[in-house]
């Protein structure tokens, strides 16, 4: 994935891409899947922006009250270069949007380094199939466990693709997530006890709805050990 590769997906996530631009976008959307795990990927960064605030333009009357205070306001500085660039409204309204343009960077740009900083994973595990790579599981401070599968994962029809963790050996492996086809996945490890370090996580082909045993029952596709984040 080139760096204006990447541009493109953040682009697109973020609704920016129009005409053909946007049409090429959803052509290699469907078509590539390093494109769409991309896409998913800025969108899983750029999602606590998505209905953070509503806009509140300024409303015709506020213009019309701060016109009407003008001319007072002008008495009592009496005539400059200021008083006449007050008096300007379209100057004003540049000099405003300038202004809330400049805040929303600002708060954008907080919000990423906070968010950046919440985002780096403890733990992450590599899932292999002897030596291609898979898939990678990153394990958050928060509790938060995310799949991201790293490559395309043929899914037969009537089949899925079910991920396992094995907390310990007197438990046995858990099922954490299921899914039809290979994508970015939220696993449930809610009810188990702190991630460790060693600790098995593999994917296998299971029927559609999930073992019926609670327990693995397909080929093991990929499977790999949890580390700590570099």
């Amino acid at each position: 994935m080139t760096p204006d590769d990447k541009a493109l997906a953040g682009e697109y996530a973020l609704g920016l891409l129009e005409g053909e631009a946007k049409a090429m976008a959803e052509r290699r959307l469907a078509a590539d899947p390093g494109f769409a795990r991309e896409v998913e990927q800025w969108r899983a960064r750029f999602a606590e922006f998505d209905d953070a605030t509503a806009p509140q333009p300024a409303g015709d009357e506020l213009w019309r009250r701060i016109e009407a205070d003008m001319p007072r306001a002008a008495v009592a500085i009496g005539p400059s270069a200021w008083t006449r660039f007050w008096n300007n409204l379209a100057a004003l309204r540049v000099t405003a949007l300038g202004a809330s343009l400049a805040a929303l960077v600002l708060a954008v740009g907080l919000g990423f380094a906070i968010k950046a900083a919440r985002q780096q994973p403890v733990m992450i595990a590599v899932l292999l199939d002897g030596n291609r790579a898979g898939a990678v599981v990153h394990t958050f401070a928060d509790g938060r466990a995310v799949l991201l599968p790293l490559t395309a994962i043929n899914v037969p029809e009537g089949k899925a693709l079910e991920v396992w963790t094995l907390p310990s050996r007197e438990r046995g492996p858990v099922s954490v997530g299921l899914m039809n086809q290979a994508r970015t996945l939220r696993l449930s490890l809610k009810d188990l006890p702190a991630l460790r370090t060693d600790q098995l996580f593999e994917i296998t082909l299971e029927p559609a709805t999930g073992s019926p045993t609670g327990r693995p029952t397909g080929p093991v596709l990929f499977k790999g050990n949890a580390a700590l984040a570099l």
